[in-house]
């Protein structure tokens, strides 16, 4: 689907696209970005030219460039997660033998961009680094949705519907749902739904404006989720709670709060 757009908005939704790596042919670029693909071809050669992406000569296949790196390196500085919540999925890895997920938004997705892998032989982990998903769609990805305000989750839901297709269990009705419970309970369980007898478990990681910053979750069979979810979920609760106050302390941002939350948007709540 070609989705009416600005040449820069154009632009920018295929330099979404190309951090999923199963986009690299100029086809899936087009099809992830909704453009079509003479518009995408001419965009994606006039950032090579600029070196911010790249194409093999011998397969045309496209990958980051070095200003890609360059501009990354920078926005980690002040942006990048990653080092405050390393040894939480360590810990939670190790504690539960599941494997622990960080997932931050991306537009209407959720991005895979840390993951530590649980012990437990059969691991219910479907995503990888990079990997893009529809808000809603995981359990992190539903945390994240239930965490923004009702009129942005109404346009979300909007926004991804094309995308949701591909995941035939999923309906509107049903997500609102999952948004419903996830804030009523304070943090998002979602089992048998993306994949058949696997789920998570997860919480957001709210930011000092109240805006969600990432989420953490834990990926495992149902059963070992339903037969631990309070526990998993305190333990969520208790890493999610020292990685913001560390956020805080990173950006200068100690003394924000942020706005209050709605009482229908308390996924920071205390857990059972």
């Amino acid at each position: 689907m070609t989705i009416p757009s600005t040449s820069l908005q154009k632009a920018c939704r295929l330099l979404r696209a190309l951090t999923d790596a199963r986009n690299r042919r100029l086809t899936d670029l087009a099809l992830a970005a909704g453009v079509d693909k003479a518009s995408a071809l001419r965009l994606l050669e006039t950032l090579a030219a600029e070196g911010v992406v790249q194409r093999d000569p011998a397969t045309k296949a496209f990958a980051p460039g070095r200003e890609w790196l360059a501009l990354h390196a920078a926005a980690l500085q002040r942006t990048d997660l990653r080092p405050l919540v390393r040894p939480a999925l360590i810990r939670l890895a190790n504690a539960f033998e599941d494997s622990a997920i960080l997932s931050v938004p991306s537009g209407c997705e959720s991005v895979c961009i840390e993951l530590r892998l649980g012990t437990f032989p059969i691991r219910a982990n479907y995503l990888e680094i990079g990997s893009r998903r529809p808000l809603g769609v995981g359990a992190g990805s539903l945390a994240l949705l239930a965490a923004l305000p009702d009129a942005e989750v109404d346009a979300v839901l909007e926004g991804i519907a094309p995308a949701m297709r591909r995941y035939p269990r999923f309906s509107r009705p049903m997500l609102l749902e999952h948004v419903r419970a996830t804030r009523e309970r304070g943090y998002a369980v979602l089992l048998d739904v993306v994949i058949e007898r696997m789920g998570g478990i997860a919480i957001v990681l709210p930011g000092p404006d109240g805006y969600p910053l990432g989420a953490l979750s834990i990926a495992a069979l149902n059963d070992r989720i339903s037969g631990r979810e309070t526990a998993m979920a305190r333990a969520l609760k208790r890493e999610a709670d020292a990685i913001c106050q560390a956020w805080r302390r990173h950006t200068g941002d100690a003394d924000r709060r942020g706005p209050a939350r709605a009482a229908n948007h308390n996924t920071t709540e205390e857990t059972p």
